[in-house]
């Protein structure tokens, strides 16, 4: 099966949301939706989800699904707001219970913010298979970069997140709370084990040096042969020290405090106050 994909990619974030569409009909699915923020003036927009909007509606689809492949921490989901919109369920991976425990205690959010993954419409589990449309898509648990990291796997097309990236710039980071390099490399070898030929989606893409145009879609055999972090058979010890050393050189993501806490949320706003609006915190020296 060969489903047809639509990317939209955002500069802003350097994030590709993506329109799964089933071959033979009219139902859809979107994947790693933003919603635009500017975080000087703590204002929200909805023009890139509003694209996303417009694309279905213009092509006369039926959005069944709004699927996350992890907690992000580099920009805010649109779930609800696409939701709202064009109607669907929203799911993520089953182990978001264990981000929002972490995250809860970094937000000090308190009783009033539910651990259980209730935000969400559905909460897959490793194995689990769900249906747009007549098409069915296999959900695989790849943590590492977060412990709630999935992939989805729809006939020859696999959409992996921040597992992997492009095959010139390696793989994402790891040393967020709950990350781990070598779990990272365990469910790389995952995804590798499909056929070469499965189409491979990242969900970023920071233009390697050297290479003039962003990119989003690979193959397992490139990523196999090319890959700069995982390629070429580098073993897992390798990866590990490989991928530790990148992530202490790092800064944290511009936008990982307000994406946290409303990502964790499934989108949502914090509940908000007697005035009327939400607040995001901002812990002092806790990240």
């Amino acid at each position: 099966m060969h489903p047809d994909v639509h990317a939209f990619f955002d500069e802003a974030t350097n994030t590709i949301t993506y329109l799964l569409h089933e071959p033979n009909g009219s139902a859809c699915a979107v994947i790693d939706s933003v919603l635009d923020f500017e975080y000087a003036s703590g204002r929200t927009d909805t023009r890139s989800a509003d694209a996303v909007i417009a694309y279905i509606r213009a092509e006369g689809l039926d959005l069944q699904w709004v699927l996350e492949t992890h907690v992000h921490a580099d920009h805010l989901s649109a779930a609800p707001y696409i939701q709202e919109a064009l109607g669907g369920q929203i799911g993520i991976g089953d182990q978001i219970t264990v981000v929002q425990e972490t995250f809860g205690k970094v937000f000090n959010e308190g009783t009033r913010f539910a651990r259980d993954g209730s935000q969400f419409d559905w909460l897959f589990r490793d194995g689990d298979s769900l249906m747009i449309g007549q098409m069915r898509v296999d959900v695989m648990h790849t943590p590492g970069h977060t412990p709630a990291c999935l992939s989805y796997v729809a006939g020859d097309a696999a959409f992996v997140g921040d597992t992997l990236f492009m095959p010139d710039f390696g793989t994402a980071r790891c040393d967020f709370p709950g990350g781990s390099a070598a779990v990272m490399f365990d469910s790389v070898q995952r995804i590798l084990t499909l056929p070469d030929t499965t189409r491979i989606f990242v969900g970023h893409d920071y233009k390697a040096p050297g290479r003039e145009e962003f990119a989003w879609e690979s193959t397992v055999g490139a990523q196999k042969a090319l890959n700069v972090h995982v390629g070429a058979g580098r073993n897992r010890d390798d990866f590990v020290a490989l991928r530790e050393k990148r992530d202490a050189s790092l800064a944290m993501p511009r936008l990982i405090i307000p994406s946290l806490q409303i990502n964790m949320r499934a989108g949502q706003m914090p509940e908000p106050e007697d005035n009327g609006l939400s607040y995001l915190k901002v812990p002092l020296n806790g990240l």
